[in-house]
């Protein structure tokens, strides 16, 4: 076996009259993970399982959904959706999903809004007891949601919230804005701030250098923020269970609770109301999990 140099500069090794070039560095590198032993089913393996696990109660929920009463198969044909029709007309899940719709809208509104201007404050201002109120801010974070449940109750009583689609939004937008609040300012920590600056000695003020420089760059910590507030509130049952006791104030977590009877169970009435409830949750995913992870990184960065 012999050693030369090539035209273009590279090692080329001669065995026996075959001239046999090195791969290139990157085809190398590529070939040395694939053909690493065992590492492949080491993560393919766990994954697959999990896909399995997190799925399977979903066919289940869409199988008694859409199969007729009575009917045992597997899969369901023909296709009823004669639980649905159910849910949505007997039951009432109508009311309780324009009540959901309200207040997730509510409080998306309200905790985006309100974390922009504290997260904003809390980034760009120095202040006495800064410290002490991100850290009360963190700690509250700890506190379940059942210890506000007896406080909120009497102030609600007091000021006539009860069975309210306000309360409630007040009731989430309490217990989620501290979150928010700690994600967008640990977003805004990472806009530069020379930026502001350079557009306020262009002669902007402070709050229009707000809107034309920062504000155009929040848009994955807005979507972040704004699409877990939205599920938040979607998915809330304890507030909505306790505030609210008329059936025309149900949400759809209350309204699911309502199909369980004392005796019995409507199973195909009540997989159906959890697909109406799982419908638009998905969809929000679909749409915002590409800036829903960019948003969360970056405000893990500093936050």
């Amino acid at each position: 076996m012999t050693e030369t140099l090539g035209k273009t500069g590279t090692l080329v090794r001669e065995v026996a009259g075959t001239t046999h070039a090195p791969p290139p560095p990157g085809r190398r590198r590529r070939r040395a993970v694939a053909e690493e032993p065992g590492k492949p089913w080491m993560i393919r393996v766990p994954l697959f399982l999990y896909l399995l696990f997190t799925l399977i109660p979903f066919y289940w929920m869409l199988v008694f959904a859409v199969r007729p009463s009575g009917s045992t198969q597997l899969v369901p044909w023909p296709i009823s959706f004669e639980h649905f029709d159910t849910v949505w007309n007997d039951i009432g899940f109508g009311i309780f999903f324009y009540n959901s719709v309200v207040m997730g809208l509510g409080v998306l509104v309200f905790v985006t809004i309100l974390s922009v201007m504290g997260g904003y404050a809390l980034a760009r201002f120095k202040f006495r007891g800064q410290r002490v109120f991100l850290l009360a801010m963190l700690c509250s974070q700890f506190i379940p949601g059942a210890m506000m449940l007896i406080p909120l109750f009497v102030i609600f009583k007091g000021i006539g919230l009860l069975n309210s689609i306000t309360g409630l939004v007040i009731a989430e937008v309490a217990f989620q804005l501290p979150l928010s609040l700690i994600l967008m300012s640990g977003f805004i920590r990472n806009i530069s701030v020379e930026l502001e600056e350079a557009a306020m000695v262009d002669g902007c003020s402070r709050l229009r250098a707000f809107f034309a420089v920062v504000l155009p760059q929040l848009k994955p910590a807005l979507v972040a923020v704004g699409s877990f507030a939205f599920i938040g509130a979607w998915n809330q049952f304890l507030f909505a269970l306790m505030f609210a006791t008329r059936q025309d104030k149900f949400t759809l977590p209350v309204g699911l609770s309502y199909t369980l009877g004392e005796f019995n169970t409507d199973f195909g009435a009540l997989a159906a109301g959890g697909v109406v409830a799982a419908v638009p949750v998905v969809l929000v995913f679909a749409v915002v999990q590409r800036f829903l992870v960019q948003g969360l990184s970056a405000g893990a960065v500093k936050g």
